[in-house]
């Protein structure tokens, strides 16, 4: 899908609606119809290098596993975004070449016992190395075998081997629908030996080996999904955030209205100078697409760094309805890691820290603002906000399908195709006007008078339509002001 900026000087080669959004020009959407969340992480269980939707906590322990000793990041990453209420949540599992699956060999029952199955773990990592299988005549069906899988001491599955033959048992484990666990293969032949307790060996979920270059090189592969926001899985690497930094920037010039959101270490959140360093973390970003957490926060005894809180508040954003703001959105959290006093408030949101604050009875977000710092050219003050940047992303993202389901290589380029494109237009800003998204005067779509009319510049070429939209975008109310007057 072709799109993303223009310029009179540099005008696109591939087909498609090509926006410039200008500060006077913000609008917005429907409730709900953006929020994909995508969060890379580490994890002992699960498939490598896909993506796999995420909708409950037992679906992070059954996809994932919810072990995070030796560097797994899975489990905190994914439920704190799910407890920010995104549309949809994506998880993609790294490893590294080191990733191997669990696996136990099966002999048969002769005289001089041959190998005959290899059971192995369903995916690669160390939660394989916890099953354990028996097989036993089955005390129900006489001379009928059955396996029986456990993770430690939990049975897992039992499955009927028939005659409990090599080839029986394969087909009958690698068959069975309701086996997320294992697959078998079969090396040789004769009946299998009665077993107790064999353990899986060797499982190794590749983490330890991950680098920068491995969340680099997932970034290629993000791009082939409809997504909104990405966070990291609690890494809080200053050369990884560049790099995603440039990339968001890159990808948003193409016209993928994406956000993602950083955070520091835990150290950094508490240290004596966890002000300058959040700050410092903002102002090398600066960029409406990128959201900084400046606070960790608290949770039933549990404390969460700036970064790993970025998960919960990538699924806030992604969750909003889009009339609303994350400005003083209640959190899950107890407390936060660090109090920041007023004066510190004050600085962090004028250099675009996203801060969670305890306002003495509960933990809230403070205000809801991106990195953007240096106003550049052809924005306003309003791009600091991550409402206002999400209903611009929405808004190109809206107009892009409808230019391309019912308009691109549909319609003639004549004055009759200009209005009919002109009317969807004016349509669509009018649905906005009615949800209170944008104002409900003074909105409209225009020929862009650059190419049109007796006051045109420039000749539009046979295959281009050059239009002028205009809407005043709406906001919630951030700050109220009042006099109380003693009589």
């Amino acid at each position: 899908m072709a799109g993303g900026n223009w310029s009179l000087t540099n005008q696109p080669v591939l087909p498609g609606l090509y926006m410039n959004f200008v500060g006077a020009a913000e609008k917005a959407i429907e409730s709900g119809a953006r929020g994909v969340v995508i969060a890379p992480v580490k994890a002992h269980w699960g498939p490598i290098g896909k993506f796999v939707e995420v909708s409950s906590e037992s679906a992070i322990h059954e996809l994932f596993s919810s072990s995070e000793a030796d560097g797994a990041t899975a489990f905190t990453t994914l439920y704190l975004s799910l407890l920010g209420g995104p549309k949809k949540l994506l998880a993609y599992r790294l490893a590294d070449s080191s990733a191997a699956e669990a696996k136990v060999t099966l002999k048969n029952s002769l005289s001089v016992p041959e190998d005959a199955v290899v059971l192995k773990a369903k995916y690669t990592g160390q939660r394989g190395n916890d099953f354990k299988v028996t097989i036993q005549s089955s005390l129900a069906l006489a001379g009928q075998k059955e396996l029986k899988l456990y993770e430690a001491n939990k049975l897992l599955r039992t499955i009927s081997i028939g005659a409990g033959t090599a080839e029986e048992a394969v087909a009958a484990i690698n068959e069975d629908s309701a086996n997320k666990w294992i697959v078998a293969e079969k090396v040789g032949d004769g009946a299998l030996a009665d077993v107790a307790g064999a353990a899986f060996t060797g499982g190794n979920s590749g983490i330890s080996g991950i680098t920068n270059a491995d969340y680099i090189a997932s970034t290629e592969v993000f791009e082939t999904q409809d997504f909104h926001v990405l966070t990291l899985d609690g890494v809080s690497d200053a050369a990884l955030r560049t790099s995603v930094v440039a990339w968001v920037k890159r990808v948003r010039e193409e016209g993928r209205g994406i956000m993602a959101v950083f955070g520091g270490a835990k150290a950094d959140d508490t240290s004596s100078d966890a002000v300058s360093k959040s700050i410092a973390r903002s102002v090398a970003a600066d960029f409406e697409g990128i959201v900084n957490v400046g606070t960790g926060a608290k949770m039933n005894d549990k404390e969460y760094s700036s970064a790993q809180v970025a998960a919960w508040v990538a699924g806030l954003i992604a969750g909003q309805a889009f009339k609303e703001s994350t400005t003083y959105a209640p959190t899950p959290f107890d407390d936060v890691s660090r109090r920041w006093t007023r004066s510190e408030q004050e600085e962090g949101v004028r250099n675009g820290v996203f801060l969670l604050v305890h306002d003495g009875r509960k933990v809230k977000v403070l205000r809801g603002v991106n990195t953007l710092t240096t106003v550049r050219d052809g924005l306003n003050k309003g791009w600091r906000k991550i409402r206002k940047i999400r209903v611009i992303d929405q808004i190109n993202s809206d107009l892009q399908k409808l230019a391309e389901d019912h308009y691109i290589g549909k319609v003639n380029n004549t004055a009759e195709g200009r209005l009919a494109l002109i009317a969807a237009g004016k349509q669509y800003l009018q649905t906005l006007a009615s949800e209170s998204v944008i104002e409900a005067t003074g909105f409209d779509v225009l020929l862009d008078p650059r190419f049109y009319g007796g006051t045109a510049q420039f000749t539009p070429e046979d295959d281009q339509v050059f239009l002028s939209w205009t809407a005043d975008s709406s906001d919630v109310m951030e700050q109220i002001f009042g006099t109380f007057y003693v009589q």
